[in-house]
């Protein structure tokens, strides 16, 4: 493990400068060498056919809630390099939580487990998926070749919109 565990603050800047995650309203709500959470708000272009949260949403916040935890043990520079996601049940409510922490990690790997949450307006959260993933830490030249595109990202002076993706 790492003593350049990233805060808080620095987890939520790199969040924002995810196009994707801040087109879904995505907020990192817990974060430090214990694991992550993540959350979205539940919206009607979530769902799927018959009503309920497209599973694509649940692995993209199972996928990120890994990578932070795994970024939590092994420092700012990492990418996932494989997950697999079990779905339990249909995921509906106002919001998905997903917690994440590490089950194990070396100085260039992280195996991490998540539990994706569907959280109603009133009541107790439900499990609706379980995931496990392993991320990388990426040597620091590639991560600075990332964070000139992220810059940009970050520098729009608005929110990402779907038309901004092309999507009317």
């Amino acid at each position: 493990m790492t003593t350049t565990t990233p805060s808080l603050d620095m987890a939520r800047a790199v969040l924002a400068a995810q196009p994707f995650s801040v087109l879904l309203g995505a907020e990192l709500t817990a974060f430090d060498t214990n694991g992550a959470t993540l959350e979205i708000p539940i919206h009607d272009n979530l769902r799927q056919q018959f009503g309920y949260v497209h599973g694509g949403v649940l692995a993209y916040l199972a996928d990120n809630t890994i990578t932070y935890a795994g970024g939590a043990a092994l420092g700012p520079n990492v990418l996932t390099s494989g997950f697999t996601i079990t779905y339990l049940r249909p995921a509906d409510g106002v919001r998905l939580r997903a917690i994440a922490h590490v089950i194990d990690a070396t100085g260039r790997q992280a195996v991490c487990s998540c539990q994706v949450f569907a959280v109603p307006a009133d009541g107790d959260p439900v499990l609706c998926a379980t995931a496990q993933g392993t991320v990388r830490a990426i040597a620091r030249e590639r991560a600075e070749g990332f964070s000139g595109a992220a810059g940009r990202v970050a520098a729009r002076s608005h929110p990402v919109t779907f038309s901004d993706i092309g999507i009317r």
